[in-house]
């Protein structure tokens, strides 16, 4: 099993959750991540910011609510995952920003932090339990069943599902 996908089996552990939806924003409050929805340009979807023992995660407000939690979920695999990356300020601040680089998953602390998203939002287990129990026909019906159900969007779903090795090929 990958770290990531160890360590949002861990956190959804350490409070005792194994049911959908799960809610990030509750989670971080949990972990006492303060989340604050911002306004930012289009192509930043986050952040996390780490300073003197708190945190905090910026996320777009104009974003979908799906992309939001996504979000959420991507920035605490940050934190739990990775040190944060130096920002160039008059202190000592470390920030992640989640925008449309980090998106394409080409930098392996952003791969690990998708991972740890998907693994949270939508824990191997539940999804195969779900998958299961679902009536569909298609793979592109089971996508959008499943990404209602985990309160996902169809295309994270999709590859979820596939990397699940529960659907093989894009459904779009």
């Amino acid at each position: 099993m990958a770290r990531s996908d160890a360590e949002a089996r861990a956190l959804l552990t350490e409070f005792g959750i194994n049911e959908a939806p799960i809610d990030p924003v509750q989670l971080a409050k949990k972990l006492g991540v303060l989340v604050v929805p911002q306004d930012m340009p289009d192509d930043v979807s986050g952040m996390l910011l780490r300073r003197d023992g708190g945190q905090v995660i910026g996320v777009n407000q104009t974003h979908h609510e799906n992309r939001q939690r996504f979000t959420v979920a991507h920035e605490l695999g940050h934190l739990r995952l990775h040190r944060g990356r130096p920002l160039i300020l008059d202190t000592d601040t470390r920030v992640n920003f989640r925008d449309t680089v980090s998106s394409m998953a080409t930098d392996r602390e952003e791969m690990e932090a998708n991972r740890f998203a998907a693994a949270l939002l939508a824990p191997e287990a539940m999804v195969r339990r779900a998958a299961r129990e679902a009536e569909f026909r298609t793979a592109k019906q089971l996508v959008h069943i499943m990404a209602r159900h985990f309160d996902m969007s169809d295309m994270a779903m999709n590859y979820r599902l596939i990397n699940l090795g529960i659907i093989t090929d894009p459904t779009w």
